[in-house]
């Protein structure tokens, strides 16, 4: 997800594109190919949450199969408790989460579609993991490093790590039992994630050390080549996030057509009137500010067109026209997805929720329990 626009980016070994080579792409090691992904019950996604993720299940569910293959998309409420949560506002995230998946387009008929608290071989294994993760690769993440920072003020000299709970330092261990505990081939990821799915793979190399098998693929990334979706506010722009102070930085995939309007018209762009500028030529991405950039790249996300085809067709006008233009293609790719969250979360429908819900936890649990098993009795865990 969000990677292949990104700076720096070298492809590896280890990575694979989505879009139509997807299916020419996987593994020729496995007979089956796995692909897990997770989201935290945050509630309802952002346009982010959407382009960076979400809409990557629905095309990886659609992707012409030519082998067998297995999809978990997974709501991972555990990862959700390394932060103070209300109770009652996390159960109605994880509704509304749930919903969301669905209203976007994923099939549970075609995914299995789960809880992660719903399969406690999750933190069974995670703890198996654990005795074999050694606390110094744990310090060296960049997730546990930022945690550090921000709790130092910045100061990495004045490091306090005193308040921190367990959980955030070995929550990317979790994170790797997500994904192992169903054998996992295949694992969609951003680019804040890389570093946990080499982690990942490291574990796999070390169990199968242990073990004297190679019972665990070493999971290879699918890579959105969409670009990251920004804040509409703030300078410099910083990601798409809930935890935004301002509500008007993000777009929910639930908001209306008046406040996708209002949202966009007032989005940070520049000080530049661009009726006034002289080009030599069609500016890229690169050369506009990233504020306006952004707004090009969320058309594009909406459109399916290459942002150098949109940049030519606004570059020379007022930022209005091209606000207006990603309002109504936002609004046209959301309006569906909104009409189905609203009728999946009428009252009348919370129990069919809770058959998906049901549904999920019985495919995966009866995965994980098949392999936690294998992997108990590789370790010497078995039932006597």
């Amino acid at each position: 997800m969000r990677l292949a626009g990104s700076r720096g980016f070298r492809p590896t070994q280890h990575v694979i594109f989505l879009r139509s080579n997807y299916h020419r792409c996987l593994s020729t090691k496995v007979k089956e190919d796995i692909i897990f992904s997770g989201i935290q019950p945050t509630g309802v996604p952002h346009l982010g949450n959407y382009f960076g993720a979400l809409s990557q299940w629905v095309e990886l569910q659609n992707a012409p199969v030519e082998r067998g293959r297995t999809l978990l998309f997974s709501v991972v409420g555990l990862h959700a408790l390394t932060m103070p949560q209300d109770p009652r506002k996390l159960k109605e995230g994880r509704r509304d989460t749930l919903a969301s998946i669905l209203a976007i387009g994923v099939d549970p008929k075609k995914a299995i579609l789960f809880f992660q608290e719903d399969v406690p071989q999750h933190s069974e294994l995670a703890w198996l993991l654990n005795c074999i993760t050694m606390m110094g690769r744990l310090k060296r993440m960049t997730t546990w490093k930022s945690k550090i920072s921000t709790q130092a003020d910045g100061d990495m000299n004045e490091v306090d790590d005193l308040n921190l709970n367990m959980g955030l330092f070995t929550y990317p261990v979790l994170q790797a039992a997500d994904v192992l505990l169903y054998r996992t081939t295949h694992v969609p990821v951003g680019e804040d994630q890389r570093q946990h799915l080499e982690l990942a793979r490291e574990l796999a190399q070390k169990m199968n050390r242990v073990m004297k098998t190679d019972f665990f693929p070493e999971p290879v990334a699918i890579i959105n080549p969409a670009k990251r979706v920004l804040a509409l506010k703030g300078d410099p722009p910083k990601k798409m996030s809930k935890s935004a102070p301002d509500p008007r930085s993000r777009i929910l995939i639930t908001d209306s057509t008046k406040e996708i309007h209002n949202k966009l018209r007032a989005a940070f762009t520049d000080s530049i009137d661009p009726e006034s500028v002289q080009w030599d030529h069609v500016p890229t991405l690169d050369e506009l500010s990233p504020g306006v950039a952004n707004l090009y790249t969320i058309l594009s996300c909406c459109t399916n067109e290459d942002p150098a085809d949109l940049i030519s067709m606004y570059h020379q006008k007022r930022y209005g026209h091209l606000k207006s233009a990603v309002a109504e293609a936002v609004e046209e790719k959301l309006a569906p997805i909104r009409a189905e969250f609203e009728r999946l979360t009428k009252p009348e429908n919370e129990g069919w929720l809770r058959e998906v819900a049901a549904h999920g936890r019985e495919r995966a649990r009866e995965i994980a329990d098949r392999n936690l098993a294998q992997i108990k009795s590789h370790l010497g865990l078995q039932q006597l």
